[in-house]
């Protein structure tokens, strides 16, 4: 006796294993057509085969084939409107003397057949209703169609064209696609096997048109799925200029002429300085702070751009400011067009500084005014000139004297804080122009037409220093004044080690590696928004004194405060990671613009880690984790990869001829060199602005 049962939704066969004779039992053992023995119960047997003289396996494999010549519409329409058992459709179809093997093949059939009969028991059938079939039967034929289509597309894709139906859908198919469509479903498949994966496959058929439109167009897909124009959000540029005159009309005019120190890319020019004699002799150093806080106000049209875009991106090539361009030109410090300055809104600092540029123990002083522009002073027409030699003696440095100044200031300034350090366990910080054989770590890109011009530009400048320093005295004192009052502000913290070491929070708190107190960021609020939330502070600190945390927009323990500081510090973060991988694709494809296989030097960092001296490139190099930290080697580059921004490269050997110390100027590099932003919680926590690319 043999059984046709059902097991796990799949028709099997099986021996029973009785005594010739005897009664079955229930359940039966029987004997798998594997040779496996189990037992059966009688509910789930389909048919009973009392004859059979051939092997089982190919009793089983001829009722498959037959069960592919079904006519399954014609079955569908013998099987009628009720619910029937299959061996009462095999007599329809096959007749009364219908085989076992036919009904084992009916069996077989309308199992895999859902679309056309719908399962209601142990051999049980209820034909789908005729709607239901014809749209069933349409899917079907779409699915066969697009598997059609789909093999046409891998086909194509394989060969490197880029079929058009697909073109469209390039984006979507590589930052967020369906994976259940079979567009996706074929560009899966044909970049099946290829290192790089769908994306190198599109720059193989030229549907993207190199690995930068991938980096670019995932960044933008995460961070400015609106795009990274302004003409989504509508303002009316023309209501905001007339309502930005109404509240500067009002406004003081500072009695100063005041400069700014910027590159001369930098078109969000948010600080200046100046400097007046007094009557005693000493100076009046103002610290000016472009104030769109005056404007923008929190939750109105404006805010909610800054507060979506939270800070410019910076990168090689370009940068996405956070405000648009027109509401930008009100408020930054440019120099007038004319003979005249041009005044310009400002939150203004003011310290006292004696002649050898100590700063008295004077009450400093913070106002709300229009700052008169005399020029905006571009680094790269001053940087290389100002020296100290040229600040003594130079006739022809313009600004000459109120720069020597801030740079005697700068240098006080600067000492305090090595003090701090000191006392925080951290060794002082040399002033200048670093050690000679230190690596560098300041860079500017320059992409022109796909090319790539990289600059070294050396750290401690006298300019460099002298905004530095500026900043991070403004920046410490608004964040002591904000403090001292109880009005809740940003603060950049660090302190401790870890992951966590420096961060953004609402609390006040140290800044170990700077050496100061209660650190807020105040001076960028064209550029970050931590800025422009700190701004409003303290606009509300200069209007309402002591009552300030009664009014201002922000109060103590404020939630929504404490949720811009934590967004703004994961945005700042994942920007500044964009602006790494940008700058590690052009080193990149600096380094192929110079010929492969293309010989170097790096220096070692550590875990084999290691950077190229003379652009900010790094490399994993296995060779070098034995080696002291500083460790200098030769090495080749062979072949680069735009996709996953790494590189081949060959070992050459030590530069046996320079001694490896830990002392060259690396010991506080970092996983991602911030070139652009210069944000490595140094005195370059708050640097001259340069951009470090080409910014338009």
């Amino acid at each position: 006796m043999h059984f046709l049962y059902e097991e796990s939704g799949d028709l099997k066969l099986a021996t029973l294993m009785s005594a010739s004779g005897a009664a079955p039992a229930d359940p039966m053992p029987i004997e798998t057509m594997s040779g496996k023995r189990a037992k059966l119960k009688s509910k789930d047997v389909w048919l009973q085969l009392a004859h059979v003289t051939q092997a089982l396996p190919e009793l089983l494999k001829g009722a498959q084939d037959e069960a592919q010549t079904l006519d399954l519409d014609f079955l569908w329409e013998c099987a009628g409107e009720v619910e029937f058992h299959f061996l009462d459709l095999a007599k329809e179809y096959y007749g009364d003397a219908a085989s076992d093997l036919q009904k084992m093949a009916l069996a077989i059939g309308i199992q895999a057949a859902p679309i056309y009969f719908r399962r209601k028991g142990r051999g049980q059938f209820l034909r789908a209703p005729a709607e239901q079939l014809k749209a069933a039967l349409l899917a079907v034929e779409r699915k066969k169609q697009e598997l059609i289509l789909q093999e046409q597309w891998i086909a194509e894709l394989k060969e490197g064209r880029c079929p058009e139906a697909l073109k469209p859908q390039v984006k979507a198919l590589l930052f967020h696609p369906d994976k259940n469509s079979a567009a996706y479903k074929a560009v899966h498949a044909a970049a099946h096997g290829l290192p790089g994966g769908i994306p190198e496959l599109f720059i193989r058929c030229q549907a993207i048109e190199s690995s930068l439109d991938f980096h670019e167009g995932r960044f933008y897909k995460e961070h400015f799925p609106k795009g990274i124009d302004f003409a989504h959000y509508a303002l009316d540029y023309e209501i905001l200029t007339r309502q930005a005159q109404q509240i500067l009309e009002g406004l003081p005019t500072a009695q100063v002429k005041a400069f700014s120190i910027d590159d001369a890319s930098t078109t969000e020019i948010d600080d200046a300085f100046s400097v007046t004699l007094q009557d005693d002799g000493n100076y009046q150093v103002g610290v000016h702070i472009a104030a769109p806080g005056l404007l923008i106000q929190p939750q109105d049209a404006c805010d909610q751009i800054a507060r979506e875009r939270l800070s410019t991106v910076y990168y090689p090539g370009g940068k996405i400011t956070m405000l648009p361009h027109e509401l930008v030109s009100i408020f930054s410090l440019d120099e007038g067009q004319k003979e005249t300055a041009s005044p310009r809104p400002a939150l203004s600092l003011y310290v006292t500084v004696d002649p050898a540029g100590q700063l008295l123990d004077l009450p400093s002083k913070t106002v709300i005014e229009l700052v008169p522009m005399a020029h905006n002073l571009r680094l790269d027409d001053l940087e290389e000139r100002v020296t100290q030699e040229s600040l003594d003696t130079s006739d022809d440095l313009p600004y000459r004297d109120e720069l020597r100044l801030l740079w005697l200031s700068a240098q006080a300034l600067h000492a305090r804080r090595q003090d701090a350090r000191e006392q925080n366990g951290l060794k002082r910080e040399v002033l200048g122009i670093q050690d000679a054989k230190a690596l560098l770590r300041d860079f500017s890109f320059k992409v022109e037409d796909g090319v790539v011009t990289i600059g070294a530009r050396q750290r401690g400048s006298i300019l460099d220093t002298i905004v530095a320093e500026w900043m991070i005295h403004t920046n410490s004192t608004w964040g002591a004044w904000l403090a001292v009052h109880d009005v809740p502000a940003i603060y950049r913290v660090q302190k401790g080690w870890g992951p966590q070491r420096t961060r953004m929070q609402t609390q006040p708190g140290p800044h170990e590696g700077l050496g100061i107190n209660d650190y807020t960021w105040c001076t960028s609020p064209l550029r970050r928004y931590a800025d422009l939330v700190n701004q409003w502070q303290l606009i509300a600190m200069v209007k309402n004194g002591v009552t300030a945390k009664l009014v201002a927009p922000f109060k103590p323990k404020d939630a929504q405060l404490m949720a811009i500081a934590a967004d703004f510090d994961a945005t700042y973060g994942a920007y500044n990671e964009y602006q790494a991988r940008l700058e590690q694709y052009w080193c990149l494809q600096y380094a192929q613009q110079q010929g492969l296989p293309w010989k170097t030097n790096v220096r070692h960092l550590k875990d084999g880690r290691a950077r190229v001296e003379s652009i900010p490139l790094y490399l994993q190099i296995p060779e070098l984790l034995t080696q002291a930290r500083g460790a200098r080697a030769e090495i080749e580059i062979l072949a680069i990869d735009g996709l996953m921004l790494t590189a081949s490269v060959r070992y050459l050997g030590l530069i046996e001829s320079e001694a490896a110390t830990e002392d060259v100027g690396i010991e506080d590099e970092v996983e991602v060199n911030l070139t652009v932003t210069l944000d490595q919680e140094a005195v370059s926590e708050e640097p001259v602005k340069t951009s470090q690319t080409t910014n338009p």
